[in-house]
């Protein structure tokens, strides 16, 4: 048995941090093990409900991630997108909310993780919610800390910090070579969304 809980974290500027994050969904579901994604900075948005994503626009469009459609009908896992989509300034007025929705969203990470009901909590968007100052460094390693021994726990997000690079066992960081947004492509349903 191993005397601490495994800890992996993808950071960096290029694509897939979250897409390695949900391969490794896919992979603790074909074992059965209960899995809980929170996804610290998208939000559903297939309710149509106004969310503002802190420029002054409603993401409530009617689509949602791919990944939400999918999992959100899967048995063994439970995907909650916490956020409020794209990150305004600090000085923005809507700032407050993103800040709020980021420590209610780690704050229900915490309660899974001690409750230990899950084998993998995937917390996607965390070290992006820290660098952009939602949540502080020490907050999230105190959080992750309770996990039990026998629980993995993926961190994902660009601008990882030292202290959360420090706790993890395995650190992958995405490099960006070349990128379609790079090129005006705009995000596309099934590779971004």
């Amino acid at each position: 048995m191993n005397p601490a809980p495994r800890i992996l974290l993808f950071t960096g500027d290029g694509k897939g941090k979250t897409t390695a994050a949900l391969g490794i969904a896919i992979r603790a579901l074909g074992h059965n093990l209960p899995t809980l994604i929170i996804q610290f900075i998208k939000c559903d948005d297939s309710t149509g409900d106004d969310r503002s994503t802190g420029n002054g626009r409603s993401t409530g469009d009617g689509r949602s991630t791919g990944e939400y459609s999918v999992f959100s009908r899967l048995p063994g896992v439970e995907i909650r997108q916490t956020g409020l989509g794209f990150i305004p300034p600090r000085s923005s007025p809507q700032f407050a909310d993103h800040r709020r929705a980021a420590r209610l969203a780690l704050d229900a990470a915490a309660l899974a993780l001690a409750a230990g009901k899950y084998r993998l909590v995937i917390l996607d968007e965390i070290c992006t919610a820290v660098a952009k100052n939602l949540l502080t460094e020490e907050a999230v390693i105190r959080t992750v800390k309770q996990a039990p021994s026998d629980a993995i726990v993926v961190l994902t997000g660009r601008g990882a910090e030292k202290g959360l690079i420090a706790l993890a066992d395995t650190v992958t960081e995405m490099r960006c070579v070349k990128h379609a947004y790079q090129q005006g492509r705009k995000a596309q349903e099934g590779v971004e969304l």
